[in-house]
């Protein structure tokens, strides 16, 4: 594969196969030109009824909305079949103007009847244009059709024409399989790599039911050598493990946000605001191994360990660590026993206006033991957030590599003259 610098006006990537490179430009057919509706009705056939969601494709209804919400149009509804194709015009924010996917389950499946399916004529390969819509071949020309917003059902008012009549750059089917092998070999990798990264988490997981005393018990179900014969937890006090820092903000310190899966981040590598920064001056000073948490969501779980000096919304409130280990409590602070019990002490007339402040929190019974155990089992359930962590940097740099290569072996239409 290498770059070659395009004629004007020519409907060429950036990147071709060696073998590819002296064959003509592709051709870009209308939609309609090079596939066929598929509109078999349901009837009285038993499927899973679907639907379809962008970053994920055909979920079963059940699974996304809790129930099978196909009611009396069930009958209606459209039969799918392996590499049919389903797009549905509800806008994300991924696919603005909607998302398309095949289906690559061996089973039939329902389709609601607002979507729109269709399959691919004889001489065109599936994988191609599964690539082709998860890059957005369709987006941008689809948005000049949308001329309102979303229905009352959410669905933009894309009509079927509109949408067959999107043009698709597509080379001979020999080029179409071989782009279509290399981004398929790099999503299954991915598809791996995150099947790690879920296997990493539920060891975790394991780790933390086995680690900390389960509900009603006082003695965790595995102890580390050395503690095995030390005896029970007991229930201390939190203003006993911490005090309540109160530091004024400097101008000097960069601002972090707690988020409820990631603890303590920079703000700037926030991609939205996760509450109000007021001015520094009236922002809290967070000294390293301080654990933040913020008091309006701490019933959530909403805390973190500091990772380095910084400062935080007037929001929060910042525990100073004596004679306790921060990460330890970082995760004993999630489990769902204690968050019911910091649920008993918040303050608050609705769940969405719950309060936990510090001298509340002091109150608090935490089931505890001693601080070497704490540093053992703290030091084994962050090692496990490091290869986590690792791991979905791993992912995050294999997905931004296939973006960049589908960038590169798909023409741009709106550059072209076709």
């Amino acid at each position: 594969m290498s770059g070659k610098k395009n004629k004007v006006n020519a409907l060429v990537p950036p990147l071709r196969f060696p073998e590819f490179r002296a064959i003509a430009e592709w051709e870009a057919p209308e939609l309609h030109m090079i596939s066929l509706p598929v509109e078999e009705r349901v009837g009285d056939r038993r499927l899973t009824p679907v639907s379809i969601s962008a970053g994920t494709g055909f979920v079963p209804q059940a699974e996304k909305f809790g129930r099978d919400i196909s009611g009396n149009q069930y009958q209606s509804y459209i039969v799918v079949r392996t590499g049919d194709f389903v797009y549905n015009k509800g806008n994300s924010l991924k696919f603005p103007q909607g998302c398309v996917y095949d289906l690559q389950s061996s089973d039939d499946v329902a389709a609601p009847n607002v979507f729109i399916c269709f399959r691919l004529k004889d001489g065109y390969e599936k994988g191609f244009f599964r690539h082709c819509f998860e890059n957005n071949a369709h987006g941008l020309q689809l948005k000049k059709h949308i001329t309102s917003g979303a229905r009352s059902n959410g669905l933009l008012n894309i009509s079927r024409e509109a949408f067959f009549g999107v043009k698709i750059p597509t080379p001979g089917r020999a080029e179409q399989k071989k782009i279509a092998d290399c981004l398929s070999s790099l999503a299954d990798l991915i598809k791996a790599e995150s099947q790690k990264l879920d296997a990493l988490k539920a060891h975790k997981k394991g780790l933390i039911q086995n680690l900390f005393p389960r509900l009603e018990k006082s003695v965790p179900h595995l102890r580390f050598p050395g503690f095995q014969s030390v005896g029970a937890w007991t229930k201390v006090a939190a203003g006993h493990f911490f005090s309540n820092r109160i530091e004024r903000g400097s101008s000097s310190l960069p601002i972090y946000s707690v988020t409820m899966t990631e603890g303590l981040v920079p703000r700037a590598s926030l991609s939205r605001r996760i509450d109000d920064i007021a001015e520094s001056s009236a922002n809290k000073t967070v000294r390293k191994g301080d654990i933040a948490y913020n008091m309006m969501r701490m019933w959530q779980g909403a805390l973190g360990v500091a990772p380095e000096d910084c400062m935080v919304s007037p929001a929060y409130i910042v525990l100073k660590p004596q004679n306790a280990n921060p990460f330890f409590f970082s995760f004993l602070l999630k489990l769902p026993q204690t968050l019911q019990t910091l649920t008993a002490h918040s303050r608050g007339l609705t769940e969405d206006r719950l309060r936990l402040y510090y001298d509340d929190f002091a109150k608090v019974p935490l089931l505890c033991p001693s601080l070497p155990e704490q540093e053992r089992i703290a030091d084994c359930l962050t090692s496990v957030d490091k290869l986590i962590t690792v791991q979905r940097q791993k992912i995050d740099r294999l997905r931004l590599h296939k973006k960049g290569l589908m960038q590169q072996l798909f023409p741009v239409l709106d550059e072209v003259a076709v």
